[in-house]
């Protein structure tokens, strides 16, 4: 049954990450996705002193604030002249390093310490459960992300068209009449939530890999996004159940196995991809030196 939760776990994290990143990737912000999964941190951690409690939603509202606050930190510092990439660099490691100072200062006093929000452990997903009325509910781990993604299929799905105009053509959706900054603000509040909501199983460092890696293989593989979504979430999946049978056959992280599964999955459909794959690639260069010839 240990096994069911881990893989049930890792499977809502990877679905709930790998709809969102998509259009992180389609908007090109993977980097942004980066820097609010540590860039959260102070949040969690000034939620936490205040509710004295991890599982408080006032957790989930703090990652939720400090991830908006980031997103307008980077959009006015790249409003002001600085490059992108430096803009982001600048922002998440310096709230990031706020909220290291945040916890480091209390580890003494509360419950909660820097290897639980970097690195997280998914092992122990079984262990915490909900209790209602007497009545064991499962992990609370799966309720939260179950939960989390549930709200992410759910504001995606009333709005799909204005986000998937908005990935792909900014301009023409402000042109016709959709606020652009609003559906960018609610992504990225959709985006510190879920990132919050892994904590616990997976931790900020390996959110990173699944909002990123799932999207961008699936990228690989279609040119549509009802497709790519699809194929994020269905990857994720294969991801999280592959990389915990690697981790037991080489009793490794189980997080960072499901990674590593991504990561070659992500390594088999950038060569053999047939829309854009290596392979793909070579074989039209020749097919068009041989017409040319």
């Amino acid at each position: 049954m240990a096994d069911f939760w881990i893989i049930l776990t890792g499977t809502l994290v990877a679905a709930t990450c790998g709809v969102l990143g998509c259009f992180l990737v389609l908007r090109k912000m993977a980097m942004v996705g980066d820097a609010i999964s540590h860039s959260v941190l102070p949040g969690i951690a000034i939620a936490f002193l205040i509710s004295n409690s991890r599982d408080s939603i006032l957790m989930l509202a703090g990652a939720a604030v400090l991830g908006l606050i980031t997103v307008f930190l980077i959009q006015s510092l790249q409003n002001g002249g600085l490059q992108s990439d430096a803009s982001i660099g600048i922002v998440f490691t310096a709230l990031f390093a706020i909220g290291v100072i945040l916890i480091s200062r209390n580890a003494a006093h509360i419950d909660l310490d820097l290897d639980c929000v970097l690195f997280g452990e998914i092992a122990y997903v079984q262990w915490d459960t909900l209790i209602i009325n007497g009545y064991d509910m499962g992990p609370a781990a799966v309720w939260l992300l179950g939960g989390t993604l549930l709200l992410v299929l759910v504001v995606i799905g009333l709005f799909y068209k204005q986000f998937k105009l908005c990935a792909f053509d900014p301009a023409l959706a402000a042109a016709v009449g959709i606020p652009v900054a609003l559906f960018h603000y609610l992504l990225m509040g959709l985006v510190s939530l879920s990132t919050v909501a892994s904590f616990e199983s997976v931790g900020a460092i390996l959110v990173v890999g699944m909002l990123i890696v799932p999207a961008s293989t699936a990228y690989l593989l279609t040119d549509r996004l009802s497709v790519m979504l699809l194929y994020s979430v269905l990857i994720g999946a294969v991801s999280s159940a592959g990389g915990y049978y690697a981790a037991k056959w080489l009793d490794a992280s189980i997080a960072g196995s499901m990674i590593t599964v991504a990561g070659l999955l992500f390594v088999l459909a950038f060569v053999f991809s047939p829309l854009h794959g290596l392979v793909a690639r070579y074989q039209k260069r020749r097919s068009l030196k041989a017409a040319s010839a």
